[in-house]
């Protein structure tokens, strides 16, 4: 039969990782054979179960798919059809018979109308098997792939993934993707492997370069002194050789209040002193970079010093990027946090000053009828005289303060302590939070550029400066 061109690219099943403790798999019903724990764990890219309707959709032999088996007979007919559908269904061979699910041979056994104990019979070495890959792959418009093929697609994955993705199963999915759309068929598993390792090797090189060149002296130097030990601090903690100021870097914020945030500002302005070029890393995915900045967190300071100039400022650089934008956020947050702790603990103690002093007045109405039938018929008369053998003087504060609790008064006294409280105690970080913060807005009703945001920042500024 003559090639067919593409077939259609079906997504790639998300391997099912077997049982290492398993010694056998039932190949077919009625049947199992042993086999190496090892090879078990090479078959990371066929599931082991399938239902029936993905049964159904992946592994029915269509029309074509039977023009191909021909006339072949027994184990040869069963076999062909295996690698067949295993071929269109991963891009390439299966490594070895007990790659192949036992659910699925006894599903193509029975469409081809072979036993499946057959299965066993088909030579996995020799000029059969090698002619049927060979007719697939014609068939199918594929061919082997090379070793500059393998090089091709090192260099995409180089250029076009790595730069936004890490995880080597996702890796190892995307290289499979990239071999069928290149009509090649996929080398074996173990030889993806070492394509993903040689892509994600180079990769990093051309980043540790790459940054290298975009970083200027000043900046090299004061990278590394975040490695700098001071020599008095060194004599007395001989066992922690841990640079306060990388140490520093690499803590979270504690508790919200005011040395923490005076704290998280020290770290930000001592990110910032660094002066790090703006587009240090462009086009690399935020979880690219947090794998290297994860790697600056961990290692030692004489681990860090160990590696090469290029490699230890990418990471230094990648740990000062991340932790700036994550000082940002956090002081944003901690801003919020502080305005509303603020507000709380003022409404907390107004109203416990009013829940200790205020007693609700009962009978309010008889209450004012009294005091104004007394004041109407002794209007010349001092209130103290008239009024107060009708309403008491305390009965009367009583009723002012039941009155005020409701009213702007409540209000009032709540700003009052909010300002005694800022005053006091937080006026020491809000003027200077908001000064190394910068301020923008996503209104399109608002006037934009520079000078706009600047103003913004002011009036915040004067705002807390009252």
């Amino acid at each position: 039969m003559a090639a067919t061109g593409a077939w259609p690219a079906r997504p790639l099943s998300k391997p099912t990782r077997p049982v290492a403790a398993e010694r056998s798999i039932p190949l077919v019903a009625g049947l199992s054979a042993a086999f190496r724990v090892e090879d078990v764990l090479l078959c990371q890219n066929m599931k082991r179960q399938w239902e029936h309707e993905e049964l159904i959709e992946h592994w029915t032999l269509d029309v074509e798919d039977r023009v191909l088996l021909g006339n072949k007979t027994g184990a040869t007919r069963l076999g062909f059809a295996v690698l067949l559908k295993f071929f269109q269904q991963e891009g390439r061979f299966p490594q070895h018979k007990n790659e192949v699910p036992g659910i699925v041979i006894t599903f193509l056994a029975t469409q081809v109308g072979v036993a499946p104990e057959a299965y066993v019979q088909y030579a996995w070495q020799g000029r059969t098997i090698e002619y049927h890959r060979a007719q697939i792959r014609e068939a199918l418009g594929f061919r082997e792939s090379t070793v500059d093929d393998a090089e091709e697609v090192t260099a995409w994955l180089v250029a076009q993934i790595l730069p936004c993705e890490h995880h080597e199963e996702r890796l190892r999915d995307m290289a499979y993707q990239r071999f069928r759309a290149l009509h090649l068929e996929a080398p074996t598993p173990a030889r993806i492997t070492r394509i993903i390792h040689s892509a994600r090797h180079t990769f990093e090189q051309q980043l540790y370069e790459t940054t290298l060149a975009c970083l200027p002296k000043e900046v090299q130097a004061a990278l590394d002194a975040l490695l700098t030990v001071d020599e008095h601090e060194e004599e007395e903690q001989e066992q922690d050789v841990q640079a306060i100021t990388l140490q520093e870097l690499r803590m979270d914020p504690g508790r919200v209040g005011l040395a923490t945030v005076l704290q998280e500002m020290a770290r930000l302005r001592r990110i910032r002193e660094l002066k790090l070029p703006a587009d240090l890393f462009p086009g690399i995915a935020h979880k690219v970079l947090a794998v290297y900045r994860n790697r600056a967190s961990v290692e030692e300071p004489s681990r860090l010093r160990a590696h090469d100039t290029a490699k230890r400022l990418t990471l230094l650089a990648a740990l000062c990027v991340l932790r700036s934008q994550e000082l940002t956020d956090g002081l944003v947050d901690l801003l919020i946090q502080i305005v509303h702790k603020i507000q709380v603990r003022a409404e907390d103690r107004v109203e416990q000053e009013y829940v200790t002093q205020l007693k609700r007045i009962a009978g309010k109405d008889t209450i004012l009828y009294h005091i104004a039938e007394a004041a109407v018929e002794h209007p010349a008369e001092p209130v103290r005289e008239v009024v107060f053998p009708v309403a008491s003087e305390t009965l009367l504060r009583d009723l002012m303060k039941e009155y005020q609790s409701k009213g702007p008064a409540f209000r009032r006294q709540v700003h009052t302590i909010i300002r005694a409280s800022y005053s006091h105690h937080y006026r020491r970080m809000v003027p200077e939070l908001l000064d190394i913060l910068d301020f923008r807005s996503n209104n399109e009703l608002l006037p934009s550029g520079d000078q706009a945001t600047k103003e913004r920042g002011l009036y915040l500024k004067l705002f807390f400066s009252l």
